[in-house]
């Protein structure tokens, strides 16, 4: 065999070498999704989870709640309020479609939480009977401080801006955009708004298939 042969020899085993682990790297990565796919349907997944801060919080039903434990189930968390004259009833009322057209064991790993911006008029009560408006299965959490609300909210990189609460039917500017927290209770990523009810639909159970 002549130099040249030899060359070309390796020069073949080499590229052969490579297109065999890109195809196992593909076929083993297939339950993980497309990233791309995740990523059109505004999913963004972080390199590396995010430990939550151990803000104290209380539930729709009054029930004290440690945010760092959020775990068991998959939860997109949504900061709004329930004085919200636009993005937050939309994008409850998004959700709610959603849940209604994934399969019933993508359902039962999620859930969806309503965090409070507004906790001078968000009392327990209040966020209970605003979320029963879309779907009695999703929580809502307030704190007794807004500092409280902003660490977490700033923990997650979804900030807001307090309301001055001196103004009658004031409105708290925040974000659409949802808080991806794994079943381990730390943050694994996004959700950009506005969402796509169709791909969110085709790529949640997907998302939810990891680990």
């Amino acid at each position: 065999m002549t130099r040249t042969q030899k060359t070309v020899f390796i020069l073949v085993a080499l590229v052969a070498l490579v297109l065999g682990l890109t195809v196992n790297k593909v076929l083993s990565g297939k339950g993980q999704g497309d990233p791309t796919a995740l990523i059109d349907a505004g999913i963004i997944l972080l390199p590396q989870s995010r430990t939550l801060p151990a803000v104290k919080m209380v539930d729709q039903d009054g029930q004290p709640v440690v945010i760092d434990e959020l775990k068991g189930k998959w939860s997109l968390l949504f900061f709004g309020y329930t004085f919200c004259p636009d993005i937050c009833p939309t994008t409850l009322a998004q959700l709610r479609q959603i849940k209604s057209e994934l399969p019933k064991e993508a359902v039962d790993k999620l859930q969806v939480v309503l965090v409070s911006v507004d906790p001078n008029r968000d009392t327990p009560q209040q966020l209970k009977q605003y979320l029963g408006y879309f779907d009695k299965d999703f929580k809502g959490l307030t704190a007794s401080s807004v500092e409280d609300l902003q660490k977490l909210a700033n923990a997650v990189s979804i900030p807001f801006i307090p309301a001055d609460t001196s103004k009658p039917n004031y409105t708290v500017d925040h974000s659409g955009n949802l808080a991806v927290i794994g079943p381990d209770g730390t943050q694994r990523g996004f959700i950009r708004a506005p969402l796509n009810n169709q791909k969110l639909v085709a790529q949640l159970p997907v998302m939810l298939q990891r680990k």
